[in-house]
């Protein structure tokens, strides 16, 4: 059934969520398509973008060439994530620096629920799945211990930093941003972007756009010839990365990020051993919220 014009303005939403979440330091826009339902059409979508397309356009037109690229979709979605970006992330990156407990108490709920809402998509368990989810979990909790690089500039290593930043992006409960702190290219891209390095800042996005076409390709096919096995694998990744999320927490080591304390080792404490006000009802509140959201959401869509 195609789709209508607010179906699309739906979809601007969701990408206007995603882009706030990649903002958020350990939670991935990849997860915001997943709980949305989209996330299968997005990278069936980017899996659209070949050189076949152009032989496509000049021998049956424009219109030919967008339908096959499914591009209504991709502009929507992509026009969401920028308005988010000139927008909401000013205020979300407000709120993680003045409440953060608050803020990542309302994700810590919004991710927990789509734990189960992804794996109920899972319509076969055996060891295999539950093993592979396990990996998938233990993966994603070592990468978010793991410690930074520091500052790292040769144009291989930007382009690399690139495609696996863009890679974690669209893979479920792995922050791009954390990533790029991670590779140690993170205050490199940020300066690059300031100075208008047009070499730099094209190499990083060439890197990208590698990454995304190729990876995106790997997902398509897992998806089509190991579903469960690798929703398993996604939903592992998300549950691995509810310790980056977790709201309390002990800042053991900090680093300055183009004028900014950044925390770069954490300890998870108990909301009752925080140093400060831990918020609790208030956070709880809002971990409830996040919660519900998730299963308010699926209940209109199965409706529609």
């Amino acid at each position: 059934m195609p789709r209508k014009l607010i179906d699309y303005a739906i979809v601007t939403l969701k990408g206007m969520a995603m882009g706030a979440a990649d903002v958020v330091p350990g939670v991935s826009g990849g997860t915001i398509a997943f709980i949305s339902g989209i996330y299968e059409e997005l990278i069936t979508s980017i899996n659209n973008i070949h050189p076949s397309l152009l032989p496509l356009w000049k021998k049956e037109g424009f219109n030919a060439f967008w339908k096959s690229l499914n591009g209504n979709f991709l502009l929507a979605l992509f026009l969401g994530i920028f308005i988010s970006v000139l927008s909401l992330a000013k205020f979300l990156s407000w709120l993680l620096e003045n409440e953060p407990i608050l803020l990542w108490s309302f994700f810590f709920g919004l991710v927990l629920a789509s734990i189960l809402l992804v794996g109920k998509e899972i319509t076969k368990w055996n060891a295999g799945t539950v093993i592979i989810l396990m990996v998938g979990a233990a993966v994603a909790y070592f990468i978010t211990t793991l410690p930074p690089n520091e500052n790292v500039d040769s144009f291989p290593y930007l382009f690399l930093s690139g495609a696996l930043a863009v890679c974690a992006m669209i893979l479920p409960g792995i922050s791009g941003a954390f990533i790029l702190v991670l590779l140690g290219s993170y205050k490199t891209i940020l300066d690059a972007v300031h100075e208008r390095n047009v070499l730099m800042v094209g190499t990083v996005a060439i890197g990208a756009i590698f990454g995304l076409l190729s990876f995106a390709r790997l997902l398509k096919w897992m998806f089509k010839n190991y579903h469960n096995i690798t929703l398993a694998l996604l939903t592992g990744f998300i549950l691995g990365s509810l310790s980056k999320i977790w709201p309390w927490k002990k800042v053991l080591e900090t680093k300055v990020f183009d004028d900014k304390v950044i925390p770069i080792k954490e300890l998870n404490v108990s909301p009752l051993n925080f140093e400060g006000d831990p918020q609790l009802f208030a956070a709880i509140g809002l971990g409830v919220a996040g919660f519900s959201l998730i299963f308010i959401l699926e209940r209109l869509a199965a409706k529609k």
